[in-house]
């Protein structure tokens, strides 16, 4: 009997340690390792950089910094979170990145635009006040700098360059003012195209599912490696699901330049170019249409020092492939100047490689580009220019000479005319004109406002 009864209650025993195994056995250091995956070491590892950022701004009429990319419409679809009407005195809610231990952040230019107090809140609650190292509305990145009494966390720049799509991705901000949300998803799709109007288009974002809501907006996008590949930037208000963020890569060149300089010294390859018909792409043996068609190389430029030729065609930079003409221009507006990078292109039927040193661009080659392109020489204003010319603006360039064949002459533009704007770039001075001209040698067309005498007049170029 006794035998029996051990056997019984031995029995009892175990079973009851199983169950109370499944039921209630208390968590235990090893259960909680179990539990931490990839996703939770990379927020534990880059949730401490992640910040708040709040800003005042002064008084204004309308706050839309891709406005002249976007246009009022488009902003408002896809950054409805920062969209503003008149008002004094506004505050807005962002994120921001710390990229370095010394207090340098990483968020988006339009969280910052136009404020005239920024203040950053650490994850320990922390404040302290911001100072806007460098801005860029281009690629609407912004770095701004604090000064804490000791080392911050930060997060290591990492790569975009491989990413793939559906992977897994984590977004972490502070949407509506609730401090280090965390959201995840996947990658939708790469190298998205925003298209705000013909002459207006916005490359290469990264479009993801992981909710990005308003507050969103600066902060980091994490690979399940917990690295920094994107900065969430956009919300698609009309539908769920669809966020869009800035490539790392793209950022990297953005940032070194705004912490050297505050501003980006963007240069130039200097050539003109075409978009291939398919017609064209069989003309030069390609398999698929891809790659752009060069009409121009100028003077004193990287590519002539490169050795390009007019006829050549573009295929690949750094053995990424140009698709097209806006596809080239995003490219290439990544390197800022003295980058290099390895140009693939096709002369002859042989496909070759060169090496170019990116350069900044000179008043020469603008010039030469104005001359080349539109038609026209140009210069500042001058006491003789008004005299000679009956010139009534007081900002603007002035026409000196127009060539006999080209597209100025066509639309009856004529010395003394003075250019006050092209496309949305105001034009005051051969600085500012300098500037719009390389921006518009990225487009098919250039519109020009024109004042002669008392009156003004638009025009459309098609060089």
């Amino acid at each position: 009997m006794q035998t029996h009864r051990r056997v019984f209650w031995k029995c009892a025993l175990f079973f009851g340690m199983i169950l109370w195994g499944l039921i209630g056995a208390p968590a235990t250091a090893h259960d909680t390792d179990n539990r931490r995956t990839p996703i939770v070491t990379a927020i534990e590892h880059a949730g401490p950089a992640v910040v708040n950022i709040f800003t005042e701004e002064a008084p204004r009429q309308m706050k839309n910094p891709f406005r002249d990319f976007m246009g009022d419409r488009l902003f408002e679809k896809f950054f409805d979170d920062f969209y503003q009407q008149r008002e004094s005195g506004r505050r807005s809610l962002g994120s921001g990145v710390i990229i370095d231990p010394k207090g340098y952040i990483l968020t988006n230019e339009h969280v910052v635009a136009r404020a005239v107090r920024v203040k950053v809140t650490l994850i320990d609650n922390r404040e302290f006040e911001g100072k806007v190292v460098g801005a860029d509305i281009k690629s609407d990145l912004a770095v701004i700098k604090i000064d804490p009494d000791r080392p911050l966390p930060y997060v290591k720049m990492g790569r975009s360059d491989d990413l793939m799509i559906g992977e897994t991705v984590v977004a972490i901000g502070n949407p509506f003012g609730l401090k280090h949300t965390v959201t995840t998803g996947i990658i939708s799709a790469l190298d998205r195209t925003i298209h705000a109007s013909e002459r207006q288009v916005f490359n290469d974002f990264i479009q993801v599912d992981a909710s990005i809501n308003p507050g969103n907006s600066g902060g980091p996008l994490l690979n399940i490696n917990g690295s920094l590949i994107g900065i969430n930037t956009a919300i698609f208000k009309e539908g769920q699901g669809i966020g869009f963020a800035i490539p790392i890569d793209n950022a990297r060149r953005i940032v070194d330049d705004l912490l050297q300089y505050g501003t980006v010294r963007r240069g130039w390859l200097g050539v003109s170019v075409q978009n291939l018909t398919p017609k064209v792409a069989r003309h030069f043996g390609l398999g698929h249409v891809h790659g752009v068609l060069v009409t121009n190389v100028f003077r004193k430029s990287p590519a002539k020092r490169a050795g390009l030729q007019p006829g050549d065609v573009l295929l690949s930079i750094d053995d990424h492939e140009i698709a097209d003409k806006p596809d080239y221009f995003r490219q290439i507006a990544s390197y800022t100047v003295d980058d290099r990078f390895q140009l693939g292109y096709l002369r002859e039927g042989r496909r070759r490689r060169v090496d170019v040193h990116i350069s900044p661009v000179s008043p020469d080659a603008a010039g030469e580009m104005a001359k080349q392109w539109l038609g026209v020489s140009v210069r500042d204003i001058n006491w003789k220019h008004a005299k000679r010319y009956n010139i009534m603006a007081r900002n603007g360039v002035v026409v000196t000479k127009v060539r006999q064949s080209g597209p100025s002459r066509e639309v009856g533009i004529l010395p003394g005319d003075v250019i006050r704007q092209m496309n949305e770039s105001k034009i005051r001075n051969m600085e500012e004109f300098n500037k719009a001209i390389l921006e518009a040698g990225k487009l098919n067309s250039v519109l020009l406002l024109v004042q002669r005498g008392r009156n003004s007049y638009y025009v459309t170029l098609e060089p």
